[in-house]
């Protein structure tokens, strides 16, 4: 796992190489997550953005399986350090669906929430809210991925 950064740029760009070091990049930043802050995670599809959900729950302190809640929009992790509030926004058609949900309940409790698909929804999401993209670059390998976080 690399860290590109070129002068003065103050977005750090990562390079991981496989699976595993994806993970460990979001399990980096699940470490350093804090109540009340929102994680939006964007990227094609098959780009690994569940897998680095995954990391960044077990930075949390969430044993338990994590996995995209791509039906259900949002799934609650509660035995992590803080609570955690996985959404998947894919299916969104309106983003007044988010408000049956109770969005805000979550965007400005006391968990950390990450929203995978978070363009879907961008017009609700808070200014301060960590942007990250994930994309695949085939021309350097199938594995190869290139994560921005803003």
């Amino acid at each position: 796992m690399t860290e590109n950064n070129k002068g003065k740029e103050i977005n750090p760009v990562w390079e991981t190489a496989d699976s595993q070091e994806t993970y460990r990049l979001g399990e980096r930043l699940g470490r350093q997550a804090k109540p009340g802050q929102i994680y939006c995670l964007d990227g094609e599809l098959g780009v690994g953005k569940t897998v680095f959900a995954q990391g960044f729950a077990a930075g949390l302190g969430i044993a338990e399986p994590v996995c995209s809640p791509t039906f259900t929009i949002l799934q609650q992790y509660d035995q992590g350090e803080v609570p955690f509030y996985h959404f998947d926004v894919y299916r969104i058609g309106h983003v007044e669906e988010m408000e049956e949900i109770g969005y805000e309940d979550f965007f400005y409790g006391e968990g950390v929430c990450l929203i995978e698909w978070s363009r879907q929804i961008e017009e609700i999401l808070p200014e301060d809210a960590v942007r990250i993209r994930i994309e695949k670059d085939l021309n350097r390998d199938f594995d190869y991925r290139r994560i921005t976080i803003l």
